[in-house]
């Protein structure tokens, strides 16, 4: 049984985002294939929540090779969406410092159903737990067409450039 959802996506318009690919860019590093996050819709700065989405195109670098004739989003790469999301609001709110946020770790991951090319995948977070200037652990949920598609937890690290 999926958990409860963090947000209710009926509460945001997804046509008027808080915050754009452009907006994204300035604070996410990720470019070209890499990029993952499509919008941010809402910031919720009291309990440490995003939401926001990724617009799966049939264009995707893995459309062509993972499951050819019936691609499917890979689970590594709805993690990648999910840590772009988290990491966005770690970086603007500055919840751990550092030049960037990185991957320190996941757990409880699920994925409950298949995300296809032409899908909006819907993304939330929220933070959990914070070690000060180190690590950050948070909640994620994916949704697509009012269905939980994956869910777990993440750790976000910082990481200072050398």
């Amino acid at each position: 049984m999926p958990p409860p959802l963090l947000y209710d996506l009926s509460q945001f318009d997804p046509d008027r985002p808080l915050y754009g690919i452009e907006e994204i860019r300035q604070i996410n590093p990720q470019r070209f294939e890499m990029e993952q996050l499509t919008a941010v819709l809402h910031v919720d700065t009291d309990l440490n929540g995003i939401v926001g989405y990724k617009d799966v195109s049939n264009e995707e670098f893995w459309a062509r090779g993972h499951m050819p004739g019936y691609p499917i989003m890979p689970g590594v790469v709805i993690c990648e969406c999910m840590a772009q999301l988290a990491g966005f609001f770690a970086r603007k709110y500055d919840l751990l410092g550092g030049d960037y946020i990185g991957f320190g770790g996941m757990d409880k991951v699920r994925f409950r159903a298949p995300v296809f090319p032409g899908s909006r995948l819907y993304l939330m977070a929220q933070c959990v737990n914070i070690r000060a200037r180190r690590l950050a652990t948070f909640q994620f949920q994916g949704i697509v067409n009012d269905q939980m598609v994956a869910s777990g937890e993440m750790i976000g690290a910082a990481i200072e450039r050398i």
